[in-house]
């Protein structure tokens, strides 16, 4: 997008943003002979305005004259009017310039933000970018990966062609050693263990993968009331025990599902605590690759709800809570339900006031829930094609145009829609290449092996290998 200014005599310069350029010829479907010299170059632009004295945004109270010149904006005027370097989050530079886009942490964390795109359009690059930025502000983020993708962060960027990008965008390699991963699974990371001490009856039922029956609930309600009459601490065990005890057969199927529970061993031993999780100046990953949906979603449940308590009482530092996949754990009604919807709704509309941030990152705007969603101020939208996702982005966007909606569905990858309180207008960034490495590779299933194996292997036998950060990224950073 190009910016153009034009001089307002009483508002001194006012900016616009080019929308589209046409040419024109008179002649040309006439019965006049046509003539190329005639031929002429026509700009739509639209009014983004003036600041005034007291540094506020206005625009001209009357129109601008026929025949005014129009001229290429500098770039004072841009970063001025625009307010894109406000704060020291850098996420890339403003698309077609070397102005640098910069949020302000402190909104960014207290207001929430969401990052959207379909696959392949850089959401987790860019969401990425954004935990290198908190964390050299030394702000704290709790990452839930459902997929094993975050914990590359700890290692540079080695990608040649990315890095011959990096004094574009004024950064240069670094890993995050301080980076910690934990995993319910064995080899992934430091053990993750939840505190299952003297869980409450609504706690237990939010655990379990499946809805209970009013007899059930009833039944776990009273073994629950039981052990808190003993005054003394209970483990999911002791509720075992109890619920087994009860008269009614109505009990297996909770026994069933409550051993499902213990079985786990991720109630075991000494629980993670939430000021394990939480430090400043560091990322912590939740790396839940290879575990059962429905338990991802106790895990995750559980986590949230004892971080926003943490947060709360003031045990915790203020943080972001970065949610990969949202619309699998804050999905909207009518797609699916989980457990873990309740804590993320009231982390977006509560959380500001205790300095407990939530980033969502989403390849389906449509499926992930509406009031988590309108919670964040700040969103992040790349390339987005399905209908009902465009649909989602528009109701939930203030300020998104027609012409902003149509180059979302053709934006190139890696370059994003930016809405932002902090900045005036939607404006669209070229996302800044990584420092560390990018860990949401592709996996290459065409690539055959060499001539000389095909000796000693089987014919056609085809040698899947997985992309090193390269791949993907280097068609957005290479300029391919």
């Amino acid at each position: 997008m190009n910016y153009v200014k034009v001089w307002h005599e009483s508002e001194n310069w006012v900016l616009g943003q080019v929308l589209d350029i046409n040419k024109e010829n008179p002649t040309h479907n006439s019965s006049e002979e046509f003539d190329p010299s005639e031929e002429k170059v026509k700009a739509n632009a639209s009014i983004i305005g003036y600041r005034d004295e007291r540094g506020l945004l206005k625009t001209p109270k009357t129109p601008l004259s026929p025949g005014d010149e129009v001229y290429k904006a500098n770039k004072r005027l841009i970063k001025e009017s625009l307010g894109i370097e406000r704060g020291r989050i850098h996420i890339g530079n403003l698309d077609g310039t070397d102005l640098k886009v910069k949020l302000d942490a402190n909104e960014l964390v207290q207001k929430h933000c969401s990052i959207l795109a379909r696959t392949g359009s850089g959401k987790s690059y860019t969401c990425g970018v954004i935990i290198e930025e908190l964390i050299e502000n030394n702000v704290p983020v709790v990452i839930i990966d459902p997929h094993g993708e975050f914990h590359s962060i700890k290692e540079k960027n080695k990608s040649k062609r990315q890095r011959a990008r990096m004094d574009e965008f004024g950064v240069s390699p670094k890993g995050y050693s301080s980076t910690e991963v934990y995993s319910p699974e064995p080899d992934l990371g430091k053990p993750l263990r939840l505190n299952g001490i003297n869980l409450g009856a609504r706690e237990i039922m939010n655990l379990l993968p499946t809805n209970l029956t009013n007899t059930q609930t009833g039944i776990l309600y009273k073994a629950v009331k039981e052990l808190n009459s003993r005054k003394g601490n209970y483990s999911l065990e002791d509720i075992i025990r109890t619920v087994k005890g009860s008269d009614s057969s109505a009990k297996w199927n909770l026994v069933t599902q409550l051993e499902l529970i213990s079985e786990l061993k991720i109630f075991s031993g000494r629980f993670t605590k939430p000021d394990e999780l939480v430090n400043p100046g560091s990322a912590t990953i939740i790396n839940l690759k290879g575990v059962n949906p429905d338990i991802q979603e106790m895990i995750v449940t559980r986590i949230c709800t004892d971080i926003f308590r943490s947060r709360k009482n003031e045990e915790i530092p203020p943080a972001m809570l970065v949610v990969e996949e949202a619309h699998n754990f804050a999905p909207e009604r009518g797609f699916k339900s989980a457990v873990s919807t309740d804590i993320l709704r009231m982390i977006a509309s509560e959380g500001r006031k205790f300095g407990l941030g939530l980033t969502v990152v989403s390849q389906r705007p449509a499926r992930v829930d509406k009031n988590v969603l309108s919670q964040c101020n700040t969103q992040i939208i790349l390339k987005v094609t399905n209908p009902n996702d465009l649909n989602a982005i528009k109701k939930g966007v203030e300020g998104l145009d027609s012409e902003m909606q149509d180059e979302i569905k053709s934006l190139p990858t890696g370059v994003a829609l930016l809405v932002s309180n902090g900045i005036e207008k939607p404006i669209f960034v070229d996302i800044r290449v990584r420092r560390s490495k990018h860990g949401g590779g592709a996996v290459d299933v065409t690539r055959r092996v060499g001539k000389s194996d095909k000796r000693t292997k089987k014919k056609n036998e085809w040698k899947s290998k997985t992309k090193d950060d390269s791949s993907i990224m280097d068609k957005i950073f290479g300029k391919k």
